[in-house]
């Protein structure tokens, strides 16, 4: 498709990688687009019976709104990655995209506009990554934030977020292979996209 090529074109303009690489990227991240969609009105609760006569029903919520640091691997895929999940639970993203990759993220705005994606969702800030995320990490009205990159970063978000007690998710300088299904997706990202609200629904005299 020719926004596909466009993204193409753009990926091998910023990273070099040939085209052929960026095609794959770029099917790669629709791929993962449809993969999270399904997710949107799939990933349900949890029946608990205890033994003191009541139910108990395990509901994930949305964290609320939730700053991203996107990583500095593959542009569009990477993006994607860690933005979709957040959304597909109906938060709403302040991300944050990696230096290299801004482009391609504001890119991607046009395709949010034409999608299902509510007005406001999502909100893409490009700058400097260190000034932004310290930011996000001390906004009070930031109820999540997610950072993928070194571990001293890693370490000012979590002691900068203390101040309202936001949840964190950190890389400590660990990388991902986003291509991986074993890495680049999966639950483990709408888990921590979400907080579980317990029911007790008592029965029985």
């Amino acid at each position: 498709a020719p926004r596909g090529e466009e993204f193409a074109a753009r990926i091998d303009a910023v990273t070099g990688c040939g085209m052929d690489a960026a095609e794959r990227e770029v099917a790669a991240t629709l791929e993962l687009l449809f993969y999270y969609a399904a997710f949107a009105d799939k990933w349900d609760g949890l029946v608990h019976h205890t033994p003191l006569r009541n139910v108990t029903l395990a509901m994930p919520e949305p964290l609320g709104v939730m700053g991203i640091v996107c990583p500095d691997g593959p542009p569009l895929l990477s993006f994607v990655a860690v933005v979709a999940p957040a959304l597909a639970m109906g938060n709403h993203v302040v991300a944050v995209p990696s230096e290299q990759g801004s482009l391609l993220a504001t890119d991607l705005y046009q395709v949010f506009d034409t999608s299902d994606v509510p007005g406001g969702a999502i909100n893409i800030v490009t700058g400097r990554k260190g000034e932004l995320t310290k930011v996000l990490a001390a906004h009070d009205d930031v109820d999540g934030i997610w950072y993928f990159g070194d571990k001293a970063g890693s370490g000012e978000v979590e002691r900068l977020s203390t101040g309202n007690m936001k949840r964190t998710w950190v890389s400590d300088g660990i990388t991902r292979d986003w291509h991986s299904p074993a890495q680049g997706r999966g639950e483990e990202f709408l888990r921590q996209a979400t907080h579980v609200k317990n029911i007790w629904v008592p029965y029985g005299e």
